[in-house]
């Protein structure tokens, strides 16, 4: 009965969370913090231990995650103004004709969803993706999909990104072998939802369009950087975190070489050396100032300031959970369903994504409900985290605010929206937790 009962305080928090953003539109940062409190005394914890539960939760994720968000808005940012992106746009296009158009975009899409915030690549690549249809004479949004499940694949699943870098730390995860199904789970669930669904859902070609969504172009074909600079400064953090972990492999992580590699293959450096490559071949080789390079550091930091609040309020409620032993309770009563533990991981997640609206808060609020059931069912870090990061990324309500940029950017109707952006959504989630399912077949 003890389990229920708390069990059905975590819920009836989350509740509380959706009734004050969406009845009240109370700001997420005081709504996580009151919901936090309220479940801390409902499960018990005495009134002098809650304030210090707030800053560890806050300070956990803030203290892991500002540096992260912060070089990958300056990364998106430079690579914008700069116009690399439209350059590995217009080289991907080019290379693949009409016919593998869908193919192209969403390897553009996975690129600038592991690169940048969510929004920032969704903002980057509409203007691109609207010229691409115009010139191909094809309906926009049969190109838009393949390009946004490419960037919310790699948005959700891959590191440096918030959510995945917060599940490595909160689970173990080795950085190598995360990147390696990501990529296994990624191919699929791209394939079924940016491929196979725009070819099954009527009425695509008769979407409406906003008369003032124009192509941002940055300039003349010669004024953009090469192709091999533009695709190289993003997935520089990438390079870092798995050369440093094959020779860790090799020469072990005790050894001089292994601490350096330790260093530099570490979230953070890998993101600061990626920055400082992206601030000198994207901008000071390129004539770019240091007044320039400072207001365009200052405008990206500013844009992302509400994310970063947001998504370190979301580790207060988890460390209420953790600290009251609630996951641990939660986890004794999963273990007793005849269900994998990788689908309760999933679906507590993807319930808490649907409820708040934020996948990265669900992620890692979901990480302290299911971190048990790693050492007590014995499954591998990577899969249970690669499950959570597929949950975090499912069908979203009109509150979310992924659905509304995509429904407000398109013009589109609440229907198409949930048909268009809804579907893309629970298909990449629900094949990506397939592939899951598969792979702890034969990994343990």
């Amino acid at each position: 009965m003890e389990i229920y009962l708390s069990l059905f305080w975590v819920l009836l928090g989350i509740g509380i969370l959706m009734v004050l953003n969406l009845k009240y539109k109370l700001h997420n940062l005081l709504s996580l913090i009151m919901v936090g409190i309220f479940v801390a005394f409902m499960e018990g914890m005495s009134i002098e231990k809650i304030v210090s539960v707030i800053q560890a939760g806050l300070g956990s994720i803030l203290g892991h995650l500002a540096l992260i968000i912060i070089f990958g808005a300056v990364i998106g940012r430079i690579m914008t103004d700069s116009g690399a992106s439209q350059k590995i746009a217009d080289t991907v296009i080019a290379r693949c004709g009409k016919r593998y158009l869908p193919i192209g975009l969403m390897f553009i899409g996975m690129i600038f969803g592991i690169a940048m915030f969510y929004e920032v690549a969704f903002l980057i690549a509409v203007p691109l993706i609207i010229n691409i249809a115009k010139k191909a004479n094809i309906p926009y949004m049969k190109l838009v999909i393949p390009t946004v499940i490419g960037a919310t694949v790699g948005h959700s699943l891959f590191p440096p990104q918030p959510g995945p870098v917060a599940l490595v730390s909160a689970f173990g995860v080795d950085m190598t072998q995360m990147y390696i199904f990501c990529f296994i789970v990624a191919v699929p669930a791209i394939a079924v939802g940016g491929l196979l669904l725009p070819k099954i859902l009527p009425g695509l070609e008769h979407l409406p369009l906003r008369e003032s969504l124009e192509p941002k172009e940055i300039g003349t074909k010669k004024d953009l950087p090469s192709f091999g600079i533009s695709i190289l400064i993003p997935l520089i953090p990438a390079i870092l975190m798995i050369t440093a972990s094959v020779v860790k492999m090799s020469v072990g992580e005790k050894t001089d070489l292994g601490k350096i590699c330790n260093f530099i293959g570490s979230a953070e450096i890998s993101m600061l050396l990626a920055t400082l490559a992206a601030m000198y071949l994207l901008g000071y080789r390129r004539g770019m100032n240091n007044e320039q390079m400072g207001r365009m550091m200052n405008q990206s930091i500013a844009s992302i300031s509400d994310v970063l609040i947001v998504i370190s309020a979301g580790g207060i409620l988890k460390q209420v959970i953790i600290d009251t032993g609630v996951g641990d309770k939660i986890s004794e009563l999963a273990g007793q369903l005849p269900v994998s533990p990788l689908i309760i991981a999933w679906l507590i997640t993807a319930i808490i994504r649907i409820l708040t609206g934020q996948g990265a808060v669900a992620a890692i609020t979901a990480a302290g409900i299911v971190a048990p059931m790693i050492a007590t069912n014995n499954i591998n870090p990577a899969l249970m985290a690669l499950a959570v990061a597929c949950g975090s990324n499912t069908m979203t309500m009109m509150y979310d605010g992924g659905f509304l940029l995509f429904k407000e950017t398109f013009g589109i109707s609440m229907k198409d929206t949930f048909k268009t952006w809804g579907g893309l959504e629970l298909a990449n989630s629900v094949v990506g937790l397939s592939v899951v399912l598969i792979l702890s077949l034969f990994i343990h």
